[in-house]
Parts: structure tokens; sequence; C-alpha cells
């Protein structure tokens, strides 16, 4: 078994007295972990931040063993963990992304995605620019795992129109007009999801409340919904950011 590529690094565990044990999702190979020797260096370890975009070269006799793991750094993101609000944002990123998907398989348009929000949040760390793409990368991301949600028209009537809500049983939108009855019940659809653009403060929150509601159902279970830690702080830190309603 022989890896050699860009990567982005996902997590950086400690194993062993000076080694890591790496994860970092790569266009064309998925997810590959890696065992780094002397991971836990003081050279190796802002290296090893998640985040970084690096040149990994993963060695191993057979597919089965963890394979021997070296990196070059490429990009370093580690001035945004001084910014509590990207820190937040590449913490959840990283961990939703390590959590839910399976090793060694391909996504390429998750990768990315991911490499995107991750620029978006180094060209302005303070969030206004990049809140909205990472909720449309939660939604990819489900996509991409089969648990995609069906936005294209009203589940009741067929309507492409005045899409408002979401069924949070189903995942299918419901028009403003067939929903109203039932609005408490179901889950506001901000309208950036399916126009694309920026987002205001509410719509960012709704967004997250949406995709938070199907990542909690149907990927962040048993051991996986470790990660939701690192989004609830991030929810925390994003909450004051949005104007009282009567704020405009």
């Amino acid at each position: 078994m022989h890896v050699r590529a860009p990567a982005i690094l996902l997590t950086a565990r400690p194993h062993g007295e000076h080694g890591v044990v790496a994860r970092a999702l790569t266009e064309t190979a998925g997810v590959q972990p890696g065992y780094v020797r002397g991971g836990r260096s003081r050279a190796l370890r802002p290296v090893l931040q998640p985040g970084n975009a690096l040149l990994g070269e993963w060695r191993a006799r057979t597919d089965t063993q963890l394979a021997a793991l070296t990196v070059e750094l490429l990009h370093s993101r580690a001035p945004l963990f001084a910014e509590p609000l990207a820190a937040a944002a590449i913490e959840w990123l990283t961990a939703l992304t390590a959590a839910t998907l399976p090793e060694a398989q391909p996504y390429p348009r998750l990768y990315a995605g991911l490499d995107a929000v991750l620029r978006a949040i180094e060209a302005a760390p303070a969030a206004r620019d990049w809140a909205a793409a990472l909720v449309r990368y939660e939604l990819l991301l489900l996509a991409e795992l089969g648990f995609g949600l069906d936005l294209s028209a009203c589940a009741a009537t067929g309507a492409c129109d005045n899409l408002a809500y979401v069924s949070p049983k189903s995942g299918m939108a419901v028009s403003a007009a067939a929903g109203a009855p039932y609005a408490a019940k179901l889950l506001p659809l901000p309208a950036f999801l399916l126009e694309g653009g920026s987002a205001d403060w509410a719509a960012v929150l709704n967004g997250l409340a949406l995709t938070g509601h199907f990542l909690t159902r149907d990927l962040l279970v048993g051991r996986a919904a470790e990660a939701l830690t690192a989004r609830a702080r991030l929810i925390d830190r994003l909450a004051p950011l949005a104007p009282p309603p009567d704020a405009g």
C-alpha cells in the first residue's frame, strides 16, 4: 500500500510516547489514517494541526496495516486558531468529516468543498462570509453519504416555488402555503440554500438547525456523536452575532 497525495488534516491523536495517529482527507484516496513517528515533537506539532494542507505519504505492507505516514506542510492554518470563531469552525469541520466519512473511499466533492470553506474562513475569520458556506458543506456531506435532502419541490403539492420549510421526517421541502398550518412541526428552509449567495445571521442559524437535525439523526450516532460537542461550541460563538428580531 502506497499513497502520496495532498491532503487536509482532520485529526491527530497521540499514540505511544512520541507518535501520533493522524487522519487526513485526500481527493482521490479518501480519508487515510497513518502513524507519524515523532508526531508529538516540537517540529511536527505545528504541522499536525487540523485544517492544515499537507503532502502526505502513506506506506504499509498490507491494506489492513496502519500505514506509516510522513508529512510535508503545504499550507498552515495555525494562525487561525488565535481567532476563537475561526478555530471553532475548523474544529467542527474537521471533526465532522473525520467522524462520518469511511476510510479509503474517494469523495472529491467533499474534498473540494472542505478546502473551499477553509479558504473562506482564512479570508474572513469574522464569519460573515463563510458561515453560509459551512452550512452548504454540511448539506453536501449529507448528500454524499446518502442522506441528502430533497429541496427541489414541495412534498405536498409538487410546486417548485415559495419553498419555505423542510419535513423533519422525510427531508423534503414544503411550500409556504402547504406548510403554514404545520409550521411549528416543520424546519425553516432558508432561502440561501435554494438561491445561493450570502445569508443574514438568522438564515445561517436556521440553516444550522436544519442540517443539524439530519446530521444528528442520520450520521452522528454512537461514537460519532462525540463530534457534536465541537458543533455546540461553534453555535455558541455564532449565536450572539445574530441581532434580535426587532433589530432588523
